[in-house]
């Protein structure tokens, strides 16, 4: 056996666990195929040029995560790319990933594996986690290269084992959750987490943290669409920094009713009549939010070939993962069709695109032919072909071979800079196309390959078409590109971004590319170089947005959701939430009731009249702070500031929650016993 399977009636986030720390351990000894070592290397390392090169171009989202992170030093911690400094491993990571997604140019999943049943949800998902991986190396100092390199296919394993079997998009949730999911377990099992502490820490993912799609929605797209994976990751660390402090987050969380997983695919009180589209989701139906198992069955690859990043997409340059097939179809017509180029823009009458959905759905929506954000033009199927074909038409023809004319018209950062992205002649040339959707007939061809087409008409009345696309140079099934080569010609194309020299850019691949025979030790400086030495770029996007002067650390609250979990019946419900209608009968023995009548406004409630609430606000301050304080001079001393808090001065505020911790009142832990923190890295 080559596999191990979580059934849908397991505990399966233990079973995450127990599976990343069996297989990053060794467990299933060295029955990896050396192509899977090879290709987890080559997106690490596409990833990293991705991130360092927008650091290097000012991208504005990066640069104010990494700018952050500096600001929480930790000698145990990990470093960001271009630094020597370690902070908190939660910030490094959530600084690289950003820089990794910038671009929108690192790898792609589409979570589709028809040889696994169950195993074709379609959920999108890009390779921007390995920073994780290297965080906890830089943390422990104990995780060699070909360590990091198996905890970075497991990474992979799961989050698109899981894109396989639930699709997050379906139901408007943003799809980096998976990869949240397979942080918090492979930076627990990296750190000696117990099979409990990552399950806890998988469980507040879930439960604390889910994204919505809201961030990609709208016709300008901003900084959370290319920081939502960061942001995720963070929160995913610290859930396992918190877990293995001893902090109990949510348990068996994909069996869990109320979450995302059960909540949006239901396994209990659906009616068999009903479609997944209606159900009853009622309190009411008991069935529905009472026990049951998770909508799927989870299998992970530990040995051979067949892992899940086999079956991820590079891109080629920079574009949306959706228009490589477009690209591909326009430089098949360009190397066969000189007479394209060399006419020039004004010798093309039309363009016509036919793709699939999503494809049509994502990069065709009209808005997006008039993008007005760097984030938007890169999800613009127009702007991105059109950029392309000036290119060609600026260089008067390309290279006579497909993998000669990619590198030559390779789309970089620059492509989707503001002065590219208000280019007149890139305008003008994504006015001519016209995108088609290419009903059932590109559907069901899709996410088994990209299926799409494209035609160009001359003004002469020629036409010239690609033809159908299918697998595209990057994408995982083609065979015809020399995959190595463009992977090569994109590193340099961003290292030169970064660096000044050719030196200076070598000396930071070679451990990149050969990263599985490196030592805990050089592990430690991967991701560092001479940043003040570093090639001056202007930023990419104009001029970066200013922050605040006076705040240097912004703290985020988060909203509380109230949920009510019990009915009783119309009469009552209509009474809420104007007031809390309650009514209690007690009953003696010998048989006499009492009763409490309809209570509406309890004492603290906003609209109670008739209680002394600072009387009774009082009473409960006193009762909680003889809990802490030992002398009621002494709680008076920390009340007092806390009741004039109106009339402080700001030096009073330093202060205002500070009081002597070592002579607290001592009190044995409440629950008896206090879990015991993981003393390894917590």
């Amino acid at each position: 056996m080559t596999t191990v399977t979580l059934p849908a009636d397991s505990n399966q986030a233990q079973g995450l666990a127990q599976y990343a720390i069996d297989f990053i351990g060794g467990k299933y000894g060295e029955n990896i195929d050396e192509s899977v070592w090879e290709r987890i290397e080559q997106f690490h390392t596409d990833s990293v040029m991705c991130g360092v090169s927008a650091l290097a171009m000012q991208t504005n989202a990066p640069s104010c995560l990494r700018e952050e992170a500096l600001t929480y030093p930790d000698p145990k911690g990990a470093k960001c790319f271009g630094s020597s400094v370690k902070v908190a491993p939660e910030k490094a990571v959530v600084a690289n990933a950003s820089a990794v997604r910038e671009w929108d140019s690192n790898g792609t999943v589409f979570g589709y594996n028809p040889a696994i049943p169950g195993h074709t949800a379609g959920e999108f998902g890009h390779n921007d986690f390995y920073g994780v991986v290297v965080a906890a190396a830089q943390v422990t100092g104990d995780v060699c290269g070909k360590k990091a390199l198996r905890a970075m296919i497991c990474l992979d394993e799961i989050r698109g084992r899981l894109a396989e079997v639930f699709s997050l998009k379906s139901y408007k949730i943003d799809h980096v959750v998976h990869g949240a999911i397979g942080s918090a377990a492979v930076y627990g099992a990296l750190l000696g987490a117990t099979v409990e502490e990552i399950e806890s820490a998988i469980g507040m993912t879930v439960a604390h943290y889910i994204p919505f799609r809201a961030i990609r929605a709208g016709k300008q797209l901003s900084d959370s669409k290319g920081a939502s994976a960061a942001l995720s990751t963070e929160v995913a660390v610290l859930s396992m920094r918190r877990a293995m402090r001893g902090f109990i987050g949510p348990k068996d969380i994909f069996r869990n009713p109320e979450a995302i997983f059960r909540f949006f695919e239901p396994t209990t009180g659906v009616d068999s009549k009903n479609s997944k589209n209606n159900i009853d989701i009622t309190l009411g139906n008991k069935a529905r939010w009472g026990p049951g198992k998770s909508p799927f069955d989870l299998v992970l690859t530990h040995s051979g070939k067949d892992f899940a990043v086999c079956g991820m997409h590079f891109k080629i340059g920079l574009y949306e993962h959706q228009s490589a097939g477009a690209l591909e179809g326009l430089v098949n017509l360009l190397t066969k069709e000189p007479a394209i180029a060399k006419g020039g823009a004004d010798g093309i009458q039309s363009m016509k695109i036919v793709a699939y959905e999503p494809a049509y759905g994502i990069i065709g929506d009209p808005a997006k032919k008039d993008p007005k954000t760097r984030q938007s033009a890169d999800h613009s199927m127009a702007f991105i072909v059109s950029r392309m074909l000036q290119k060609a038409i600026k260089m008067g023809g390309v290279p006579a071979s497909n993998q000669e004319a990619w590198k030559a018209l390779m789309l970089a950062p620059q492509d989707y800079g503001k002065e590219a992205l208000f280019d007149p002649a890139t305008r003008a040339l994504m006015q001519k196309i016209d995108f088609a959707h290419g009903g059932p007939d590109f559907d069901a061809k899709y996410p088994d390959g990209i299926p799409t087409s494209i035609e160009i008409t001359l003004k002469g009345g020629k036409t010239y078409s690609s033809g159908l696309v299918m697998y595209p140079p990057g994408h995982a099934r083609n065979t015809s590109a020399d995959l190595k080569d463009l992977l090569l010609t994109k590193n340099k194309m961003l290292g030169n971004i970064v660096f000044n020299e050719p030196a200076s850019l070598e000396k930071f691949l070679k451990p990149l590319i050969n990263i599985k025979s490196l030592q805990p030790a050089d592990l430690q400086d991967i991701y560092s170089f001479d940043w003040d030495n570093k090639r001056y770029n202007p930023c990419i996007d104009g001029e970066r947005p200013k922050g605040s002067a006076k705040l240097k650390h912004l703290l985020s609250g988060s909203d509380t959701l109230l949920l009510r979990l019990g009915q009783e019946g119309p009469e009552f419900d209509a009474k809420y939430p104007d007031g809390i209608p309650t009514s209690i009968e007690i009953t003696l023995k010998g048989g006499k009731t009492y009763s409490s009548g309809l209570v509406m406004y309890p004492p603290g409630h906003a609209r109670n009249t008739s209680a002394d609430l600072k009387d009774l606000l009082s009473t409960k301050n006193k009762m909680l702070g003889n809990i802490v304080f030992t002398e009621p001079a002494s709680l008076d001393k920390f009340l007092k500031p806390l009741i004039n808090i109106k009339s402080l001065q700001p030096a009073d505020m330093q202060n205002i929650y500070s009081f002597d911790w070592d002579k607290k009142r001592h009190n044995p832990c409440i629950d008896g016993e206090r879990p015991k923190k993981n003393a390894r890295h917590c």
